[in-house]
């Protein structure tokens, strides 16, 4: 069975669990990404006599296994992690982590009892990670980046600095143009490269692959790097520990600073004691030569002259600062003016507040070109501030927000309200204050009341002039819906306020574009079917889901009323949700539908219940059940009609003089006995007539309600067993049609239908 992102995510933050209570996320990170390192090459090259690891006796993860319950735990498991650390120089990395400190993981037996249930919960079958073809795109990788996710929200303020979220770090990757490397020997540099996640995403853009070079000053930091780059499959890269502004690791034979083609880095915001162990003013790699010493109080362009330096003549980076960076004075205004006049920032693109770990202020991403600076005209500024989510108490960078971004800077596009390209005199008028607002005005424009209108009724021309978009794809729908007044400048509706949707919908014109908009996704549809049913063991994931997302761009790209990146919006959240699991399931078990056992809330199966998470049952009921479930909801509809028709008559006869009194239990309800108890009283007495009547229409339809509870419960169950039946009869072009026509594409369809009515309608 596959290992799912989701249950793999699940589990291992369930590992955190253990560990909470004697530490802080910021520490108990490092025990548990130490287990999944030692757990990850355990599995994947424990066997193997070629592997990039080599797993020594009693250096495993099998040998943690034998460990549990056992007093001296703690101290085995770092002899274990020692063994490993010496057997593949990574001592001072993996060995940093002491899982004998009873300070943090308790004395005795508690030690042994977090310990050991650690060791369980990564024990696990279903993070066999040795056995999942599905890894070529990166399972543990992304695990890491999960965790490393939570760790940093958890952290708190001033300790999440070590994580560079990955929707950040993805749109840096992208607007270098890394993606035209040609050669494993061009050079990637993060000089502030905390755990190394923003290096990695620079690589992954290459085709060729990239060699790594990184610097981190902290040395658990440090550590969580190296793993990470082991876990993406770059165990070749060079990390160094220390202090990168005094002692620049990464030098040339001549002692000057190594040049890298490509420089990636996201600082320490304002960092006061960046002058910490040598003297700018004298500094040995003439970093600031010809631009100016920065203030002592502020390090943001101390990190990004250190940059500067150590790009090649052809060398392009991108480097992530504080918004302040564009627009203070002083020794910085200078810089920044000698940075404008030498042409090496190629563009500005200005984030979100709240996107980052440890702070909330607003950031920037500053490119820098060194290759074409001496043939700069201008800069490129986008505002991409309000394209963000709220998550927990963060905002996040959605799919189509770094999309958008990211196709508007490398194609440069012009947009009103969000890019444009600012000539070098515009930027020198302004005496070189790059703050975004005073090139991009993305203030949305004030909702005008119209005081008039209010007072003596009447729809402004203005508001309907400004639908304008609407009435080039709908030019007579405003006819219909409107009509002149007899005062200028304002008309009235045509149409009852409560038929404007109906009148709207109808309109030819809308059901036209709707069915061109409806051929667009059945275009979509028709050119990647072939890649929807063609899954298999050699579909990787990630390569898969980026093809079908681009197709589905391109497809609505250029259509009227139409942000083609929220229809790419809805394709990735299904893929997050649901789709994701359902690929990785195929590329590992092929196209079966394989019935899984129900569980309780602890884990154990329920006696005779099945489900599908493939081709969940409400998909086979649908296809070959229609008529039985038909006939079951009637029934449900039947009983509702019973029921509500006995609470109506318990609500209206149900008071203390009500003619129900006398059949009410000493819980204010009507039962049978207590009913049968009551028409025994009061049988053939002709003074409770009307009450005789009323107790007979409620046992009448008492049993009703009785027969139909028991036939719906019956029509359920054979239902139920029908439906588990099928499955074991279900081919492979049946399974295929559930999923990708009745799962995939129906909820996909659904989603984009949904948006896309809101545009056409306004």
């Amino acid at each position: 069975m596959a290992v799912k992102k989701s249950e793999l995510y699940a589990t291992l933050w369930k590992s955190c669990d253990e560990l909470r209570g004697g530490m802080d996320a910021s520490q108990y990170k490092d025990y548990v990404l130490t287990f999944l390192f030692i757990k990850y090459v355990s599995d994947k090259y424990g066997d193997r006599d070629d592997a990039v690891v080599s797993i020594p006796a009693g250096g495993s993860f099998r040998d943690m296994i034998q460990l549990k319950g056992k007093p001296d735990i703690g101290d085995q498991i770092n002899k274990i992690i020692a063994r490993l650390a010496e057997e593949n120089d990574l001592k001072g990395v993996i060995d940093l982590t002491d899982f004998n400190d009873e300070e943090k993981l308790g004395r005795g037996k508690e030690m042994v009892d977090r310990l050991s249930a650690l060791i369980g919960i990564f024990e696990n079958p279903s993070l066999n990670f040795s056995r999942n073809r599905a890894d070529g795109d990166d399972l543990l990788g992304d695990a890491y980046e999960y965790l490393m996710r939570h760790f940093a929200t958890e952290s708190g303020k001033s300790k999440g600095q070590f994580y560079t979220p990955a929707e950040v770090s993805r749109i840096l990757s992208k607007v270098i143009g890394v993606e035209q490397s040609s050669s494993q020997s061009q050079t990637v540099y993060d000089p502030t490269c905390g755990s190394g996640s923003l290096l990695l995403k620079v690589a992954d853009e290459s085709p060729a692959g990239l060699s790594i070079y990184g610097q981190e000053n902290d040395n658990a930091t440090k550590a969580l790097a190296v793993m990470n780059m082991w876990m993406h499959g770059n165990p070749t890269a060079e990390i160094w520990k220390g202090n990168t502004l005094a002692s620049p690791h990464w030098l040339e034979a001549d002692g000057s600073l190594k040049k890298f083609d490509y420089c990636v880095a996201n600082p320490p915001f304002s960092y006061a004691a960046w002058r910490n162990g040598f003297e700018p003013e004298n500094d040995t790699y003439n970093r600031f030569d010809g631009f100016g010493i920065p203030p002592t109080s502020t390090g943001d362009y101390a990190f990004l002259l250190h940059i500067i330096k150590s790009l090649k003549s052809t060398g392009k980076g991108a480097v992530i600062l504080p918004h302040g960076v564009l627009f203070r004075g002083g020794a910085e205004g200078q810089i920044r003016t000698n940075l404008i006049q030498r042409g090496y920032i190629k563009g500005i693109i200005g984030l979100p507040a709240n996107l980052f770990y440890g702070t909330g202020i607003p950031a920037c991403v500053i490119v820098l070109d060194k290759e074409n600076a001496a043939q700069r005209q201008g800069i490129f500024m986008i505002d991409a501030s309000k394209g963000y989510v709220k998550d927990g108490n963060k905002n996040r960078l959605r799919e189509q927000d770094i999309h958008r971004i990211v196709d508007v800077f490398n194609k440069q596009l012009e947009m009103p309200k969000y890019a444009r390209l600012v000539p070098m005199a515009e930027i020198q008028t302004n005496e070189y204050n790059l703050n975004i607002p005073r090139y991009i005005d993305g203030q949305t424009a004030e909702d005008i009341q119209d005081l008039a209108a209010h007072l003596m009724g009447g729809i402004p021309l203005r508001d309907i002039d400004a639908l304008d978009r609407y009435w080039q794809v709908y030019p007579s729908l405003r006819t219909q819906l409107f009509q002149s007044s007899e005062r200028t400048g304002y008309c009235i509706l045509k149409v009852p306020k409560e038929a404007i949707k109906s009148s709207i919908f109808s309109h030819p014109e809308f059901v036209a574009y709707s069915t061109k908009l409806d051929a667009t996704f059945a275009a979509w549809k028709h050119d990647n079917y072939d890649l929807l049913s063609g899954i298999g063991s050699a579909t990787h994931p990630a390569t898969f889901i980026h093809t079908i997302s681009e197709s589905l761009l391109a497809h609505y790209t250029g259509k009227a009323l139409i942000d083609p990146y929220d229809i790419y919006q809805h394709l990735l959240d299904y893929w997050a949700e649901t789709m994701k699991d359902d690929v990785y399931m195929l590329v590992e078990d092929g196209w079966k539908a394989t019935l899984e056992p129900v569980r309780d809330s602890k884990g154990n199966p329920k006696k005779g219940e099945y489900d599908c998470e493939l081709i969940p049952k409400p998909l086979m009921i649908a296809r070959y059940f229609a008529t039985e479930q038909a006939a079951l909801s009637d029934l449900e509809q039947q009983l509702e009609a019973i029921t509500r028709n006995l609470d109506e008559i318990l609500e209206e006869h149900g008071s203390d003089d009500g003619l129900l009194s006398g059949a009410l239990n000493d819980k204010g309800k009507v039962t049978k006995a207590s009913l049968s108890a009551r028409m025994k009283d009061i049988k053939g007495d002709p003074e409770y007539t009307d009450e005789w009547n009323l107790l007979e229409l409620y046992q009448s339809d008492l049993e009703q309600e009785a027969r139909l509870k028991t036939a719906i419960k019956e029509a359920q169950a054979t239902l139920d067993r029908n439906v588990i039946a099928r499955y074991p009869k279900l081919g492979t072009d049946e399974i295929k049609t559930l999923v990708i026509d009745d799962k995939w594409l129906a909820a996909i369809q659904s989603a984009i239908q949904g948006r896309s009515m809101r545009f056409r309608s306004g």
